[in-house]
Formats: C-alpha cells, structure tokens, sequence
C-alpha cells in the first residue's frame, strides 16, 4: 500500500505554514513534508505534528542561496563552514522532529572549470551529513535536479545520482526520486523504479511538464504507483507539486484512488 505525504512548501500555501499541517491532516494526509522548516522553531513545528497527529517524513539542510538563483551551499568548496553549521542546524531539528530522511541538495555550479571541484566538495559533506544524521537514526537522502528549470546543477540525472551513491557507499545514503524533475530530463522513470527502487529513500513527485498535480500532464500516473505499490520501495512517496488553484481541489488522484494507492501510516 503506498503511503502519501503532502509538501507543505508546495501544498496549501493559500494559508500559512503553521495552517497548512491541519489542512493537510482534514484531507486525507497521515504525513508531511517541508523544504525548508528553519523559518519556524522546531518547537512550533512539533506542536502542529502532535496537534494534528501527522508525522514529519523529510526535509532539507539548508541550501543558501540556492532558490534565488545561486549555487547552493553543499557543493561549493568555499563554503564548506557554512555547510557544517547547516548540518548542525539540521540535527537540532531532527532531534525533535524525529524526520525519516533528512535531503542534502547538490546545488550548482555556474563556472564548468570548476565543476571537479564542487563535486569533490558535495561529495565529502554528503559524507559528514551521511555521518553525522546516522547518530540520530535518520537517512540521509540527495536528489537530481533536472537543468532546465535550474541550469548547471551539477546532478542532473539518475546516472549520476547512481554514480554517486556507489563511489561514496555509505550504509546511511540513499537516493531521493523526483518523478517531476527526472521525467523533465527525459528519463523513463518507471523503468528506474523498476530496476533501483531499493536505492531509493524517498520518492518525489508532480506531473510534467507543468509540475502541477497528475493529470495536468503526460505522466501516466496509475502505472508509476502500481510499479510503486509492488515494488521493494517500502518509504513514503511526496505529492511536491503546485496545484492549479485551490490545492484542496488538486486531489483528485488520492481522493479516487484504489486501497493499494491510499494513504496509510
């Protein structure tokens, strides 16, 4: 049976942050996730949680200037204090949020000269976060990013997302799949999930091109969760997409689904 979160950065953002966790919990969702929760105190966040019986499933390190169309933070040599800082504002929040898998994004790099260089770079402070959130019992998970939408990001593709993930071979590193992004790379993401489910530590998803809810676009959504539900993938799977209109509205395809596509703790 698959298990749905709501991306409460994505979702419901006609209301406050704090709001959206009850709006979530009155349409169906047992779980959450959040980008980026620093703006609010962890305190404040597991109030929502336990008000609402709703479980925290992921969120990110922090990534700089990574939104407003800078590098990011964890693959830029120059920035390797800052990231540690990251890291240690992120075990704080773990700690009482008690998340299932903590995202480390790549970031880019908009000098290719360079590129060697911050690849080393995210790789040894993939390393430390693998590290570091294994102390308290979370995985730590990263993602590709497809290059259209966000150009030079140095992992854009499920090639090199599994390159990665064998040259650093850490028991606590798994891969996030963002059926948006990669579907925007071209890739057949069904075919992945297929073949490396039991890679992956968190599942992504929104329809292509468009990145609004399924239906709004060319993927075929009924096969990729039946692929899902009867794979070895056994976490949750995120709804990180940007509803046409009212987000309540965009549920369609968990309002009508089958009881294997349904949400469940």
């Amino acid at each position: 049976m698959l298990r749905f979160t709501a991306n409460l950065s994505l979702l419901f953002t006609e209301l406050p942050l704090l709001e959206r966790f009850r709006a979530a919990k009155e349409c169906g969702f047992d779980a959450v996730e959040i980008q980026f929760p620093y703006d609010l105190p962890a305190e404040h966040i597991r109030a929502a949680l336990d008000e609402y019986n709703l479980k925290l499933v992921l969120f990110n390190v922090d990534a700089d200037n990574l939104l407003r169309g800078g590098e990011g933070l964890a693959a830029v040599p120059e920035k390797r204090v800052q990231f540690e800082a990251a890291v240690e504002q992120t075990l704080a929040y773990a700690r009482l949020l008690k998340p299932e898998a903590i995202n480390v994004l790549p970031g880019c790099c908009l000098n290719p000269q360079r590129l060697d260089e911050y690849l080393q770079a995210f790789k040894t402070n993939l390393r430390l976060a693998a590290d570091t959130f294994a102390g308290v019992g979370v995985t730590t998970v990263f993602e590709a990013v497809n290059s259209h939408d966000m150009p030079g990001f140095i992992v854009d593709g499920s090639p090199k997302m599994l390159s990665l993930l064998a040259e650093i071979n850490h028991p606590n590193l798994r891969l996030q799949y963002d059926v948006y992004h990669m579907s925007r790379m071209g890739e057949d993401c069904a075919a992945f999930l297929a073949r490396h489910a039991d890679k992956v530590g968190h599942i992504q998803f929104a329809d292509c091109p468009g990145r609004g809810q399924p239906g709004t676009g060319d993927v075929d959504f009924e096969q990729l969760f039946d692929l899902i539900a009867d794979s070895p993938y056994q976490g949750w799977v995120g709804a990180e997409y940007k509803p046409l209109g009212n987000t309540s509205e965009s549920l369609d395809w968990l309002k009508t689904g089958r009881a294997k596509l349904s949400v469940a703790l």
